[in-house]
């Protein structure tokens, strides 16, 4: 299609008159793969339009969560009679009950629900915790691993095999990144070394079981067993951020799936239906130490806010039903067998799916389980290729780190043409 952006273009130049680089979060910037930045201006299903009218087919959606897609009517009618009742309550609803009730049936090791208000409260409140209940000050996360902003967390590896973290971000002191420890991915070696040095002093270990923030790097199970071991052998708690792959994959943990028990996992905005919520489960003892039962304290106003939960429980309510994801590897399918016809020439073209999330890799070679091994090269092409397809009428995120998400809402049609259009840009 011959996109139109004179209004796009318009709106974000008064946007960075009046707000930083224009934006409410970095990656809407369109820093990596050039252009003006799109403005929402409706969505349905699979698709929405511009501030110009351009219409895109979306396999962002919203980060990931609208799994039913764009204001799936089921999920806009309990939205609405859930406003009428009122936006905001700041106190004690019903409907906490009916979601966490509906959670803790899809994670069978679970046992209570505390709801915040992100995926980044979530964690940052799940952390407190691990603190709280083991008294140890220190934390371990992963190479490449994002959970949210919290101060603990905006960390990078410094030299060495086994490292403290350093701060990736003015405004975190580095005396906070020093108590978080950063290991590589995929390394037991590593894993023995922190443990067998720190394991006295680790509250925890963070670690998304299926890590989907820096490319989809796929974990060997054994590792995750690993873990597993360690943090039980030395009293660490074990956290599992399942933000992203929660209800995604299957209608539970992914972690689950594969057999390994984290003490405390944390939930984002699906479970929402896509509007902000967040939540960390665990057992009844862990659960109790946050206040007012016990000394570890968080709180929030919109925490359980009640428009949101309408939302989650109407979308949870449609996956509990396994059709959906039935449908969801079949489009998976589809994508796969498309773009493998379509670019059996081009040798760099590799891609990574696990249900309705996947991965584009445009190198040859391996694909990666690490995110230092995500090659230069992946990310140009990907940068390249971003514009081409929006001039398809084809929305990814716009970073060639990001994820690639599919909805219910999606046809067979529309994956497949996905896969087509890709194989023309990269030609």
């Amino acid at each position: 299609m011959r996109r139109v952006t004179q209004k796009s273009e318009t709106l974000y130049q008064k946007a960075c008159r009046l707000m930083p680089a224009g934006v409410s979060s970095p990656v809407r910037a369109f820093k990596s793969v050039g252009g003006t930045p799109l403005y929402y201006s409706r969505a349905a299903g699979s698709r929405f339009f511009d501030a110009d009218g351009n219409e895109y087919v979306d396999y962002c959606l919203s980060w990931g969560p609208l799994i039913l897609g764009h204001a799936h009517p089921a999920v806009v009618e309990a939205v609405k009679r859930a406003a009428r009742d009122g936006l905001s309550f700041g106190a004690c609803c019903e409907k906490e009950i009916e979601l966490a009730e509906r959670i803790l049936s899809a994670f069978p090791s679970m046992q209570q629900v505390r709801f915040v208000s992100s995926g980044t409260e979530a964690v940052m409140t799940a952390i407190r915790l691990a603190r709280g209940v083991s008294a140890r000050p220190k934390i371990l996360k992963f190479e490449g691993g994002y959970h949210g902003h919290s101060d603990s967390l905006l960390v990078k590896a410094g030299s060495g095999l086994v490292t403290f973290g350093r701060s990736s971000s003015q405004g975190v002191p580095e005396s906070f990144a020093a108590e978080t420890i950063v290991c590589p991915l995929d390394d037991e070696e590593a894993l023995a070394k922190i443990f067998e040095s720190h394991g006295k002093n680790l509250a925890a270990a963070i670690v998304e079981p299926l890590p989907a923030n820096n490319g989809l790097l796929q974990q060997r199970v054994e590792w995750l067993q690993k873990l597993r071991q360690l943090c039980t052998q030395h009293g660490s708690l074990l956290i599992f951020d399942e933000v992203i792959s929660g209800f995604r994959l299957s209608f539970g943990g992914y972690a689950d799936s594969l057999g390994v028990r984290a003490d405390i996992i944390t939930l984002g905005k699906i479970i929402g239906g896509g509007m902000p919520v967040g939540a960390l489960c665990g057992s009844k003892e862990i659960m109790q130490a946050l206040a007012p039962l016990g000394g570890v304290y968080q709180a929030g106003t919109l925490s359980g806010n009640p428009v949101s939960l309408a939302a989650g429980i109407a979308t949870l309510e449609i996956l509990a039903d396994d059709e959906c994801y039935v449908k969801l590897e079949s489009l998976g399918q589809t994508f796969d067998e498309t773009l493998k016809k379509e670019t059996a020439k081009l040798t760099f073209v590799n891609w990574r799916r696990l249900g309705s999330v996947l991965w584009l890799h445009l190198a040859e070679g391996e694909l990666p389980r690490t995110a230092d091994a995500v090659r230069p090269e992946a990310a140009e092409r990907f940068n390249r290729m971003h514009p081409a397809l929006l001039d398809r009428g084809i929305y990814l995120a716009p970073s060639a780190y990001e994820v690639t998400f599919l909805s219910t809402a999606h046809t067979t049609q529309e994956v497949g043409d996905l896969a087509v259009e890709i194989a023309r840009a990269l030609k």
